[in-house]
Protein backbone atom coordinates (compact mmCIF):
# COMPACT_ATOMS: atom_id res chain seq x y z
CA UNK A 1 0.00 0.00 0.00
CA UNK A 2 2.74 2.52 0.85
CA UNK A 3 4.46 1.69 -2.46
CA UNK A 4 1.34 2.47 -4.46
CA UNK A 5 1.05 5.83 -2.69
CA UNK A 6 4.66 6.57 -3.46
CA UNK A 7 4.14 5.71 -7.12
CA UNK A 8 1.01 7.84 -7.39
CA UNK A 9 2.78 10.84 -5.92
CA UNK A 10 5.83 10.37 -7.98
CA UNK A 11 3.64 9.87 -11.04
CA UNK A 12 2.17 13.39 -10.61
CA UNK A 13 4.92 15.63 -9.25
CA UNK A 14 3.04 18.84 -10.31
CA UNK A 15 0.06 17.93 -8.19
CA UNK A 16 2.32 17.20 -5.26
CA UNK A 17 4.04 20.59 -5.54
CA UNK A 18 0.68 22.34 -5.86
CA UNK A 19 -0.48 20.47 -2.75
CA UNK A 20 2.58 21.57 -0.78
CA UNK A 21 2.18 25.14 -2.04
CA UNK A 22 -1.52 25.18 -1.10
CA UNK A 23 -0.71 23.83 2.37
CA UNK A 24 1.99 26.44 2.86
CA UNK A 25 -0.31 29.23 1.71
CA UNK A 26 -3.09 27.96 3.94
CA UNK A 27 -0.77 27.94 6.90
CA UNK A 28 0.54 31.42 6.10
CA UNK A 29 -3.03 32.64 5.60
CA UNK A 30 -4.07 31.29 8.97
CA UNK A 31 -1.05 32.86 10.65
CA UNK A 32 -1.77 36.19 8.92
CA UNK A 33 -5.41 35.99 9.99
CA UNK A 34 -4.33 35.39 13.59
CA UNK A 35 -1.92 38.34 13.49
CA UNK A 36 -4.57 40.64 11.97
CA UNK A 37 -7.23 39.46 14.42
CA UNK A 38 -4.91 39.99 17.38
CA UNK A 39 -3.98 43.43 16.05
CA UNK A 40 -7.67 44.32 15.66
CA UNK A 41 -8.38 43.25 19.24
CA UNK A 42 -5.41 45.27 20.52
CA UNK A 43 -6.52 48.28 18.44
CA UNK A 44 -10.09 48.01 19.73
CA UNK A 45 -8.87 47.71 23.33
CA UNK A 46 -6.58 50.71 22.83
CA UNK A 47 -9.48 52.67 21.36
CA UNK A 48 -11.72 51.86 24.35
CA UNK A 49 -8.91 52.81 26.74
CA UNK A 50 -8.38 56.04 24.80
CA UNK A 51 -12.09 56.95 25.02
CA UNK A 52 -12.14 56.20 28.75
CA UNK A 53 -9.05 58.37 29.22
CA UNK A 54 -10.70 61.26 27.35
CA UNK A 55 -13.89 60.88 29.40
CA UNK A 56 -11.86 60.98 32.63
CA UNK A 57 -10.15 64.19 31.50
CA UNK A 58 -13.48 65.67 30.42
CA UNK A 59 -15.18 64.89 33.72
CA UNK A 60 -12.26 66.35 35.67
CA UNK A 61 -12.42 69.59 33.65
CA UNK A 62 -16.20 69.76 34.08
CA UNK A 63 -16.00 69.31 37.85
CA UNK A 64 -13.23 71.95 37.94
CA UNK A 65 -15.40 74.46 36.07
CA UNK A 66 -12.91 74.65 33.18
CA UNK A 67 -15.61 75.28 30.57
CA UNK A 68 -13.42 76.51 27.72
CA UNK A 69 -10.71 73.87 28.18
CA UNK A 70 -13.38 71.18 28.27
CA UNK A 71 -14.90 72.40 25.01
CA UNK A 72 -11.46 72.55 23.36
CA UNK A 73 -10.73 68.98 24.47
CA UNK A 74 -14.01 67.48 23.29
CA UNK A 75 -14.18 69.47 20.04
CA UNK A 76 -11.27 67.37 18.79
CA UNK A 77 -13.62 64.36 18.81
CA UNK A 78 -16.75 65.86 17.23
CA UNK A 79 -16.69 63.15 14.54
CA UNK A 80 -16.72 60.44 17.21
CA UNK A 81 -19.30 57.66 17.18
CA UNK A 82 -19.20 57.33 20.97
CA UNK A 83 -22.42 58.43 22.70
CA UNK A 84 -20.60 59.24 25.97
CA UNK A 85 -18.28 61.65 24.19
CA UNK A 86 -21.09 63.17 22.13
CA UNK A 87 -23.47 64.05 24.96
CA UNK A 88 -20.59 65.58 26.89
CA UNK A 89 -19.74 67.65 23.83
CA UNK A 90 -23.39 68.76 23.62
CA UNK A 91 -23.20 69.86 27.26
CA UNK A 92 -19.86 71.63 26.74
CA UNK A 93 -21.18 73.48 23.66
CA UNK A 94 -24.20 74.65 25.64
CA UNK A 95 -22.01 75.75 28.57
CA UNK A 96 -19.83 77.85 26.25
CA UNK A 97 -22.99 79.38 24.75
CA UNK A 98 -24.06 80.51 28.24
CA UNK A 99 -20.81 82.29 29.09
CA UNK A 100 -21.24 86.06 29.41
CA UNK A 101 -18.42 86.69 26.93
CA UNK A 102 -20.07 84.68 24.13
CA UNK A 103 -21.62 86.88 21.41
CA UNK A 104 -25.27 86.39 20.46
CA UNK A 105 -24.32 85.14 17.00
CA UNK A 106 -21.84 82.61 18.38
CA UNK A 107 -24.31 81.57 21.08
CA UNK A 108 -26.92 80.67 18.48
CA UNK A 109 -24.41 78.58 16.51
CA UNK A 110 -23.35 76.74 19.67
CA UNK A 111 -26.95 76.02 20.69
CA UNK A 112 -27.70 74.38 17.34
CA UNK A 113 -24.34 72.60 17.42
CA UNK A 114 -25.18 71.21 20.86
CA UNK A 115 -28.51 69.87 19.58
CA UNK A 116 -26.77 68.05 16.75
CA UNK A 117 -24.28 66.39 19.12
CA UNK A 118 -27.06 65.37 21.53
CA UNK A 119 -29.13 63.95 18.66
CA UNK A 120 -26.17 61.88 17.44
CA UNK A 121 -25.49 60.65 20.98
CA UNK A 122 -29.08 59.43 21.24
CA UNK A 123 -28.89 57.74 17.83
CA UNK A 124 -25.76 55.89 18.96
CA UNK A 125 -27.17 54.78 22.32
CA UNK A 126 -30.87 55.03 23.16
CA UNK A 127 -30.20 53.45 26.56
CA UNK A 128 -28.10 56.45 27.67
CA UNK A 129 -30.05 58.48 30.22
CA UNK A 130 -27.66 61.41 29.74
CA UNK A 131 -28.24 61.43 25.96
CA UNK A 132 -32.01 61.65 26.54
CA UNK A 133 -31.55 64.41 29.11
CA UNK A 134 -29.27 66.56 27.00
CA UNK A 135 -31.31 66.04 23.86
CA UNK A 136 -34.36 67.40 25.72
CA UNK A 137 -32.37 70.35 27.09
CA UNK A 138 -31.01 71.21 23.65
CA UNK A 139 -34.44 71.00 21.98
CA UNK A 140 -35.69 73.47 24.58
CA UNK A 141 -32.73 75.82 23.95
CA UNK A 142 -33.31 75.82 20.19
CA UNK A 143 -36.93 76.79 20.85
CA UNK A 144 -35.67 80.16 22.09
CA UNK A 145 -34.63 80.92 18.51
CA UNK A 146 -37.59 79.39 16.72
CA UNK A 147 -40.42 81.15 18.53
CA UNK A 148 -43.09 80.30 21.04
CA UNK A 149 -45.04 78.07 18.64
CA UNK A 150 -42.02 75.81 18.09
CA UNK A 151 -41.24 75.78 21.81
CA UNK A 152 -44.76 74.71 22.72
CA UNK A 153 -44.88 72.23 19.82
CA UNK A 154 -41.78 70.51 21.21
CA UNK A 155 -43.15 70.41 24.77
CA UNK A 156 -44.31 66.81 24.72
CA UNK A 157 -41.08 65.64 23.08
CA UNK A 158 -39.04 67.39 25.76
CA UNK A 159 -41.15 65.87 28.52
CA UNK A 160 -40.89 62.41 26.95
CA UNK A 161 -37.08 62.51 26.95
CA UNK A 162 -36.84 63.85 30.51
CA UNK A 163 -39.16 61.09 31.69
CA UNK A 164 -37.08 58.50 29.81
CA UNK A 165 -33.90 59.84 31.41
CA UNK A 166 -35.48 59.51 34.87
CA UNK A 167 -36.70 56.00 34.05
CA UNK A 168 -33.20 54.95 32.97
CA UNK A 169 -31.56 56.58 35.99
CA UNK A 170 -33.91 57.42 38.90
CA UNK A 171 -30.93 58.72 40.86
CA UNK A 172 -30.11 61.54 38.44
CA UNK A 173 -31.19 64.64 40.35
CA UNK A 174 -30.65 66.93 37.37
CA UNK A 175 -33.19 65.12 35.15
CA UNK A 176 -35.73 65.17 37.99
CA UNK A 177 -35.07 68.90 38.52
CA UNK A 178 -35.57 69.57 34.80
CA UNK A 179 -38.88 67.73 34.87
CA UNK A 180 -39.81 70.10 37.70
CA UNK A 181 -38.90 73.08 35.52
CA UNK A 182 -41.11 71.67 32.74
CA UNK A 183 -44.04 71.52 35.19
CA UNK A 184 -43.29 74.99 36.63
CA UNK A 185 -43.11 76.51 33.13
CA UNK A 186 -46.51 75.17 32.12
CA UNK A 187 -48.05 75.99 35.50
CA UNK A 188 -47.18 79.68 35.05
CA UNK A 189 -47.80 79.83 31.29
CA UNK A 190 -49.56 83.13 30.38
CA UNK A 191 -53.01 83.05 28.76
CA UNK A 192 -51.81 83.97 25.23
CA UNK A 193 -49.37 81.05 25.21
CA UNK A 194 -52.15 78.75 26.40
CA UNK A 195 -54.19 79.83 23.39
CA UNK A 196 -51.31 78.87 21.09
CA UNK A 197 -51.01 75.51 22.87
CA UNK A 198 -54.74 74.89 22.38
CA UNK A 199 -54.32 75.54 18.66
CA UNK A 200 -51.42 73.07 18.40
CA UNK A 201 -52.73 70.21 20.52
CA UNK A 202 -56.09 68.59 21.12
CA UNK A 203 -54.86 68.19 24.70
CA UNK A 204 -52.33 70.99 25.29
CA UNK A 205 -49.49 70.45 27.78
CA UNK A 206 -50.30 71.62 31.29
CA UNK A 207 -49.13 71.20 34.86
CA UNK A 208 -49.42 72.63 38.39
CA UNK A 209 -47.11 74.23 40.94
CA UNK A 210 -47.79 71.27 43.24
CA UNK A 211 -46.50 68.89 40.59
CA UNK A 212 -43.40 71.04 40.04
CA UNK A 213 -42.79 71.16 43.79
CA UNK A 214 -42.92 67.36 43.97
CA UNK A 215 -40.12 67.05 41.39
CA UNK A 216 -37.95 69.73 43.06
CA UNK A 217 -38.27 68.00 46.43
CA UNK A 218 -37.60 64.61 44.85
CA UNK A 219 -34.40 65.97 43.25
CA UNK A 220 -33.31 67.34 46.62
CA UNK A 221 -33.95 63.98 48.28
CA UNK A 222 -31.85 62.18 45.67
CA UNK A 223 -28.92 64.61 45.97
CA UNK A 224 -29.23 67.32 48.66
CA UNK A 225 -27.86 70.78 47.71
CA UNK A 226 -26.75 69.51 44.30
CA UNK A 227 -27.80 72.67 42.43
CA UNK A 228 -28.45 76.23 43.52
CA UNK A 229 -31.28 76.64 41.01
CA UNK A 230 -33.23 73.76 42.56
CA UNK A 231 -33.09 75.59 45.91
CA UNK A 232 -34.20 78.82 44.25
CA UNK A 233 -37.11 77.14 42.47
CA UNK A 234 -38.27 75.45 45.66
CA UNK A 235 -38.45 78.93 47.17
CA UNK A 236 -40.20 80.44 44.14
CA UNK A 237 -42.70 77.57 43.93
CA UNK A 238 -43.60 77.98 47.60
CA UNK A 239 -44.10 81.69 46.88
CA UNK A 240 -46.55 80.77 44.09
CA UNK A 241 -48.36 78.56 46.61
CA UNK A 242 -48.44 81.46 49.14
CA UNK A 243 -46.30 79.66 51.71
CA UNK A 244 -43.89 82.44 52.70
CA UNK A 245 -42.31 80.57 55.58
CA UNK A 246 -41.08 77.68 53.43
CA UNK A 247 -40.30 80.08 50.57
CA UNK A 248 -37.97 82.03 52.87
CA UNK A 249 -36.32 78.81 54.06
CA UNK A 250 -35.38 77.66 50.55
CA UNK A 251 -34.50 81.12 49.24
CA UNK A 252 -32.10 81.59 52.16
CA UNK A 253 -30.43 78.27 51.26
CA UNK A 254 -30.12 79.48 47.64
CA UNK A 255 -28.64 82.81 48.76
CA UNK A 256 -26.10 81.10 51.02
CA UNK A 257 -25.12 78.45 48.45
CA UNK A 258 -21.36 78.48 47.72
CA UNK A 259 -21.05 79.94 44.21
CA UNK A 260 -18.92 77.96 41.75
CA UNK A 261 -20.32 79.29 38.45
CA UNK A 262 -21.72 82.49 36.97
CA UNK A 263 -25.18 80.96 37.24
CA UNK A 264 -24.70 80.34 40.98
CA UNK A 265 -23.86 84.04 41.45
CA UNK A 266 -26.95 85.11 39.48
CA UNK A 267 -29.11 82.79 41.60
CA UNK A 268 -27.63 84.20 44.82
CA UNK A 269 -28.56 87.70 43.64
CA UNK A 270 -32.11 86.70 42.66
CA UNK A 271 -32.68 84.87 45.95
CA UNK A 272 -31.41 87.88 47.93
CA UNK A 273 -33.73 90.21 46.00
CA UNK A 274 -36.73 88.00 46.65
CA UNK A 275 -35.89 87.83 50.37
CA UNK A 276 -35.51 91.61 50.47
CA UNK A 277 -38.97 91.83 48.93
CA UNK A 278 -40.23 89.80 51.89
CA UNK A 279 -38.68 92.23 54.37
CA UNK A 280 -40.11 95.27 52.57
CA UNK A 281 -43.63 93.84 52.62
CA UNK A 282 -43.37 92.73 56.23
Amino acid sequence: MPVILHVEVMGNPGAFKRSLLFSALSYLGFETYQVISQAAVVHAAAKVFRVEEILEQADYLYESGETEKLYQLLSQYKESEDAELLWRLARASRDIAQLSGTSEEEKKLLVYEALEYAKRALEKDESSFAAHKWYAICISDVGDYEGIRAKIANAYKIKEHFEKAIELNPKDATAIHLMGIWCYTFAEMPWYQRRIAEMLFATPPSSTYEEALGYFHRAEQVDPNFYSKNLLLLGKTYLKLHNKKLAAFWLTKAKDYAAHTEEDKQIQTEAAQLLTGFSDKN
